[in-house]
């Protein structure tokens, strides 16, 4: 089934290397808070027209009752991916935030970051 000129069905819902393991590991739905964007959307959202959800290799999601730390650093351990940032999630508030995570044929930098709202904007570091 063709969803948009761009997609079909099949391409938006099978990955067998990133969210479905993700289900089947924790066995709970994926919630996929935003996917591909658009150039458009990204500046909408105060993103970059360079972000990887421009070129579908990139996903930010949750699962409820999963601290998003635990499921980044299981993203980490066990998946190829190429950066996995957990994105303002709050060490007393293990549900806040979001995981995004990338993948990409041409790039493989494993980066795991954290990203924190500050006064300058987002500021991004290494998890450790």
């Amino acid at each position: 089934m063709r969803l948009s000129k761009d997609f079909t069905l099949q391409e938006l819902t099978v990955s067998d290397t990133a969210v479905k393991p993700i289900k089947e590991y924790f066995n709970k739905p994926v919630i996929v808070n935003s996917g591909y964007r658009s150039p458009e959307l990204c500046l909408l959202v105060n993103s970059t027209v360079t972000s990887q959800h421009t070129k579908g290799q990139a996903a930010d999601f949750e699962i409820k009752g999963v601290s998003n730390k635990e499921l980044a650093d299981w993203i980490v351990a066990n998946l190829d991916y190429d950066q996995c940032i957990l994105e303002y999630w709050i060490k007393e508030e293990p549900n806040s935030g979001w995981v995004h995570c990338s993948y990409s044929f041409d790039l493989s930098r494993k980066q795991y970051l954290k990203a924190v709202k500050t006064d300058k904007g987002t500021l991004y570091s290494q998890v450790s």
